[in-house]
């Protein structure tokens, strides 16, 4: 579908695109980097970032996903202000909100692999679908109710669902990946395959704090675009930088009782990659829409504003092998960790020229 890019905020596309990037080959590309350097500590720690932890705990890419939501939220105060200053009624708001969601949970089937008629088999969560799950519920609260309402609204949440994993399952370790009530629930209401067997990660009931994930990204949008008191961009960056630095304590804090957990999206999970998407987006903010510095931002914007297109297209199109159709005879000169860094790079290159063509073509894939 055919779009334009006026009236966006720049550094919420540069952010996305950025990463966007470690789903498009980065995080492969570092980590097949640092292979060359075994016994530096630095390189062995960074590529031990690159990957998901098991159960409790943070790495640098648990926190691509919930960034992506961050983001999704932030962007939404600008879309909602330009749908109320075209006239759109109450009733048409909601109607795009939910078939926004809607689209995105099919989308999700698309990804999962809904085409091979396997029903039985299919996993039916998936990250498009806790994106558009959680999104358009936060969606709806932001656009019916004030903020003081949806702030307590998100605590309840938050607390509520940390009482409910801690109070409900009869077990020494309520949090653990055996005993915890949301792999339960799915179990009980998820159809097809789970994720892990006997838990999915985009299940039914973690998708309740993810709501928040959006609706504090939501909060933030709203707080870059007012306008009155005189308050200045450099202002909005410093309040937004201690924002962060509360979160991450909070989040930290709460860690101490319940766990870091990507899988389960617990409560402290949610305080601490609210405060990182915050002190990334506070960054992003300042040196691009503030500042101006935005020739170096490019490279990422072409992937920021088609990020679900790419995220479709790696599961749809085989870039591997465009990139050994162009790339084979280099790659086979260089066996080893340089023929692999030679590889991705070229993939991270056809998937970035796929996108370059989409945004010289004016096309952007609209949900």
């Amino acid at each position: 579908m055919k779009s334009n890019l006026s009236n966006r905020l720049v550094s919420l596309d540069v952010l996305r695109g950025f990463d966007m990037l470690f789903i498009m080959g980065l995080s492969s590309l570092i980590v097949a980097v640092s292979s060359l350097f075994p016994d530096v500590v630095f390189m062995k720690s960074l590529s031990e970032q690159m990957k998901h932890t098991q159960w409790d705990g943070l790495t640098l890419y648990d926190t691509i996903f919930p960034l992506f939501l961050f983001i999704a939220g932030v962007s939404f105060p600008y879309s909602l202000e330009k749908q109320r200053s075209d006239g759109k009624s109450v009733k048409e708001i909601h109607y795009r909100i939910l078939k926004r969601g809607f689209v995105l949970v099919v989308l999700g089937f698309v990804y999962n692999g809904i085409f091979k008629l396997d029903f039985e088999n299919m996993r039916y969560a998936s990250v498009l679908g806790r994106i558009g799950l959680a999104w358009m519920f936060a969606a709806l609260l932001f656009t019916n109710f004030k903020t003081n309402i949806n702030i307590a609204v998100a605590i309840i949440i938050l607390v509520g669902y940390w009482l409910l994993l801690w109070l409900i399952p009869d077990a020494i370790n309520p949090y653990s990946f055996e005993d915890n009530i949301v792999g339960a629930v799915d179990r009980m209401l998820l159809p097809g395959r789970l994720n892990a067997e006997t838990f999915d990660p985009e299940g039914i009931l973690s998708t309740l704090p993810a709501v928040v994930t959006a609706l504090l990204g939501m909060f933030t949008g709203q707080f870059i675009k007012y306008q009155g008191s005189g308050i200045s961009g450099k202002r909005k960056v410093l309040l937004m930088l201690v924002a962060a630095m509360i979160f991450l304590l909070v989040g930290y804090a709460w860690d101490l009782v319940f766990p870091i957990n990507k899988n389960l999206w617990s409560s402290s999970f949610v305080c601490v990659l609210a405060g990182y998407s915050l002190l990334l987006l506070a960054i992003f903010y300042y040196i691009i829409d503030i500042k101006g510095w935005c020739r170096w931002a490019f490279f990422f914007k072409v992937v920021g504003v088609n990020s679900i297109t790419i995220y479709l297209a790696q599961r749809i199109i085989d870039f591997k092998k465009i990139t050994n159709f162009f790339m084979g005879g280099v790659i086979d000169l260089f066996p080893g960790e340089v023929g692999e860094i030679i590889k991705l790079t070229g993939y991270i290159s056809v998937c970035w020229l796929f996108l370059y063509f989409l945004y010289k073509q004016k096309i952007f894939l609209k949900v």
